[in-house]
């Protein structure tokens, strides 16, 4: 179903019996934001996990975050743009941190794990694994795994996936992850190993070949 459509929808049933994601209240809000904010709420009530919703959702908190509540005051403005990032990241956390607590919520402490991962990055690791052990699918490991990987921390993503991946159960992607990870922390006989893994998992046969290429040019290619 498409994203506003079922946002009209579930804006029109109740919301009263689920305190998950409840609205904080606050004395600023862009015209608009209101009826979508609760909407966006009542779906991830439903589904904490629903991609398209949290991050609607943390773009409408960041957005106000980010807005300074006395702007014309240049003594309490924010005067760059780093306080105004960290206040939206702050926002973000807060929301993440209160959707986390739903038993089947993994995507917030996905988010949560990414915004600790500078301050906190053996915290972070263990949100991600959190993360991973709510999603019987491993779309929140894969995701977790691109979340190190991207943060220059292969080494971590190949503890993370060792310990969680299921090769028959989990979404490919997981395997996938690994063999790159794999590939990054120049453990090239742990990428194959990974690789072999994924025979185990059918209809991956395209995946194979693509991560076979892929190790194949970085055997080639010499150490710096």
């Amino acid at each position: 179903m498409a994203l506003m459509p079922r946002l009209r929808q579930l804006l029109r049933r109740s919301f009263s019996a689920s305190t998950v994601g409840a609205r904080r209240p606050t004395s600023r809000r862009r015209e608009g934001d209101t009826v979508q904010e609760d909407a966006l709420r009542a779906m991830l009530a439903d589904d904490p996990n629903d991609e398209r919703a949290f991050y609607a959702l943390a773009e409408i908190v960041r957005r106000r975050a980010a807005e300074s509540p006395h702007a014309d005051d240049p003594l309490t403005a924010p005067v760059d743009e780093v306080a105004k990032q960290r206040a939206a990241d702050l926002a973000v956390w807060s929301l993440a941190e209160e959707l986390a607590g739903h038993p089947r919520g993994w995507r917030p402490l996905l988010e949560l794990g990414r915004l600790s991962l500078a301050d906190d990055p053996e915290g972070a690791v263990r949100r991600l694994a959190t993360a991973s052990e709510r999603d019987p699918e491993g779309v929140a490991l894969a995701e977790g795994l691109a979340i190190l990987r991207e943060a220059g921390m292969p080494a971590e993503a190949l503890g993370l996936g060792i310990g969680h991946w299921r090769a028959r159960e989990h979404v490919a992607e997981v395997g996938r992850q690994l063999v790159l990870a794999a590939l990054e922390a120049g453990r090239t006989a742990e990428a194959k190993q990974h690789l072999e893994s994924l025979e185990l998992r059918e209809g991956t046969e395209e995946l194979r070949a693509e991560l076979a290429r892929t190790l194949a040019e970085a055997e080639q290619t010499p150490p710096r």
